[in-house]
């Protein structure tokens, strides 16, 4: 999973914090969707993601679209303590798939011609919060784009990692996240390689705060509303994150395989994050949203092939775009993104060769170890070879 906390030391932290009990109310639900009962596929996959509930995680939500049409199906609970069944039309975390979202919307405001990708991001980015950043000037917007920059990760400052683990309930301010790396040289020369930074979105997002006054209002207008996204949440609204269908979330924060419900931890850190993180949807919700950026609806093709020009990882293969991850399952190339937080995880791809798009969501940590992840990678490789064959 991409959006990685490093909790490095911080056990000597949590061994001596009292059980957690942040439970939050969840409500059942009814999917509007057509799950297409004939999808070939099904008999085959349910027994998997059922099998992800017996080997530890809570819950567990699909949806998939293929040349078969849309097919969805959920496993296990949204909330440990009621008992309230999993649907596919509860809400879903989707912690670092935000990170393409936020991406569209700065390639928008290229294609409006606001942006000059091969710029520095000093150009476009308030003093107030570039003041942070050591060597801003020769990091252009396509380095932060594809995680070339060079810059730090708050994420990876053992200061920022106490207080979030010792403040459960502070709410961040994005201005924050950039004092944790202030006057920190840069990790390496722009450009040189790829590395994965929060930091990086983080400041595109405070980049078109300044461009369009609201990001989050602009990602609404450009994306969600043309493309029908109904079910899908990221700050533009009253009540953010005080949804009844968010699904409750679960941490297991000693590596024993016992769960904690963290819901309000959870939910508390997502409020706080802008551009790397912080987007709430539904599994069909994500899915239109990468459907609509591949078809064509979102961006011109030319820039949806920019989007496409991968950073090479250190053994020279492709591994990063504008926004997007490029990975294999079972040998298959696939573009989108993951995302992991400390009481979820998911994934959501197209396979251009098999033309399926697939959003698949838990309600498990992902960013600490666990005996639970261990046994569920063996069930997870089985669905990607069924899904794939």
């Amino acid at each position: 999973m991409k959006n990685i906390i490093v909790f490095a030391a911080v056990i000597l932290i949590l061994s001596s914090c009292a059980s957690y009990m942040q439970d939050l109310n969840v409500t059942t639900c009814v999917s509007s969707q057509e799950i297409n009962p004939n999808y070939s596929k099904a008999k085959e996959i349910r027994p998997v993601i059922d099998q992800l509930v017996t080997e530890g995680i809570p819950g567990c939500a699909l949806a998939i679209y293929s040349n078969e049409g849309w097919w969805t199906s959920a496993a296990g609970v949204a909330k440990i303590e009621n008992n309230t069944p999993m649907e596919a039309c509860h809400l879903q975390y989707l912690q670092s798939v935000s990170k393409t979202y936020m991406a569209v919307g700065i390639l928008k405001l290229y294609e409006q011609g606001k942006i000059d990708l091969q710029a520095p991001m000093t150009n476009y980015l308030p003093e107030k919060y570039a003041r942070y950043i050591t060597g801003g000037d020769r990091v252009t917007m396509q380095m932060l784009l594809n995680h070339t920059s060079g810059i730090p990760e708050y994420n990876f400052q053992p200061d920022y990692v106490a207080k979030f683990l010792q403040h459960t309930d502070y709410k961040f301010e994005p201005e924050e996240y950039l004092k944790y790396v202030e006057d920190k040289p840069l990790d390496f020369e722009p450009g040189s390689k790829y590395s994965y930074r929060n930091t990086n979105y983080v400041l595109l997002a405070l980049i078109a705060d300044a461009l369009t006054g609201d990001h989050t209002a602009f990602l609404s207008e450009t994306i969600f509303k043309p493309l029908g996204l109904n079910n899908t949440f990221y700050r533009h609204e009253a009540g953010y994150l005080n949804y009844p269908l968010l699904v409750n979330s679960y941490w297991d924060r000693y590596s024993s395989s016992i769960v904690e419900n963290v819901s309000q931890m959870q939910r508390n850190n997502v409020a706080s994050l802008i551009g790397d993180d912080g987007i709430v949807a539904t599994p069909v919700d994500a899915v239109k949203f990468l459907r609509g950026l591949m078809e064509g609806q979102l961006l011109l093709p030319s820039t949806l092939d920019l989007m496409k020009t991968w950073a090479k990882d250190s053994k020279g293969n492709p591994a990063y775009g504008l926004g997007l991850d490029y990975t294999l399952f079972q040998g298959e190339v696939a573009y989108g993104h993951s995302g992991g937080g400390i009481g979820a995880g998911c994934n959501l791809y197209f396979f251009p060769k098999q033309n399926i798009y697939v959003f698949i969501a838990i309600n498990l940590g992902t960013v600490t170890d666990s005996p639970i992840h261990k046994a569920a990678e063996h069930s997870i490789d089985k669905f990607y070879g069924v899904l794939l064959k």
